[in-house]
């Protein structure tokens, strides 16, 4: 729908304790083509309205008996559902009209009433109204979205690490210093030694018996933020078991390409003597 067609169908409420000024309001914005006018002469009325109806313009008369127009203002100020307040005020008093902007009106229209400002001023106040309420609904479903998609994501990573424990016997993250963040999997029992031992530190100096060729080859690769698939590397026990390990890994990126760690999957493989 058009904006021009929005801002006529716009809901609008008119506060003023003087008949004479409802009625000329109403007629002037009628044959301006606004469809959905409504009026009160009791201020004290207008907090409940507006949280029951969301106008999206009161025009508020500011000298009334009961409350005030300022009054009124601090009243729709507690409208938690909508923190914009969609006020011009109507003064005759040109001393009110800094003191309303101040309280939190948008605009005002001075008393007597000139028609031509009177139209202006409201079809300008509807106008970035309107936008504004476009925007935060556009802001509610952007983090709508956000929120389905990483909801999406994390579901994702939980099937994949599902099925990595499935195909492997442990699966493994390093942060960009090489330190391991996670490990699921044996992988301590499995190979005796930290987990930062397949970077070369940990506890490698007390086992021994690894191929250490094999071992700087696949730091290297690390080292280089290469991928690397089912690369094998091994250990020889003091019994003369042979046992061999076979991994595959990742580099991972952030968005702004900044490296931020490898990601991988290993199995250890049937031991040979």
């Amino acid at each position: 729908m058009p904006l021009s067609s929005k801002i006529l169908q716009a809901s609008i409420l008119i506060v003023d304790d003087q008949a004479a000024n409802v009625q000329l309001l109403e007629q002037l914005l009628g044959d301006a083509g606004y469809t959905n006018v409504t009026s009160t002469m009791k201020p004290e009325e207008v907090c409940a309205m507006h949280r029951k109806n969301a106008y999206d313009l009161i025009l508020l008369d500011l000298q009334m008996p009961v409350m005030d127009g300022f009054q009124v203002m601090e009243g729709l100020k507690t409208n938690t559902a909508d923190s914009y307040l969609p006020v011009i005020v109507l003064t005759a008093q040109p001393g009110h009209k800094l003191r309303a902007l101040q309280a939190g009106a948008k605009d005002f229209i001075s008393k007597p009433f000139d028609l031509v400002e009177v139209k202006t001023r409201i079809h300008n106040m509807l106008e970035v109204r309107l936008l504004y309420k476009k925007l935060a609904d556009y802001n509610r479903e952007l983090e709508a979205t956000v929120a389905e998609r990483t909801a999406e994501l994390r579901e994702s990573e939980a099937r994949y690490r599902s099925l990595t424990e499935l195909a492997s016997d442990w699966y493994w993250e390093q942060d960009e210093n090489g330190h391991f963040t996670k490990v699921s999997g044996p992988v301590l029992e499995m190979l005796g030694l930290q987990v930062d031992s397949l970077r070369g530190g940990g506890q490698t100096a007390s086992l021994g018996g690894w191929n250490e060729a094999e071992r700087d080859k696949l730091r290297r690769t690390i080292a280089d933020r290469q991928p690397f698939l089912d690369y094998m590397f091994c250990r020889v026990g003091a019994d003369g078991s042979q046992q061999c390990f076979q991994v595959s890994g990742e580099p991972m990126f952030d968005r702004a390409s900044r490296f931020i760690g490898y990601r991988g999957i290993g199995v250890e493989l049937p031991s040979k003597h």
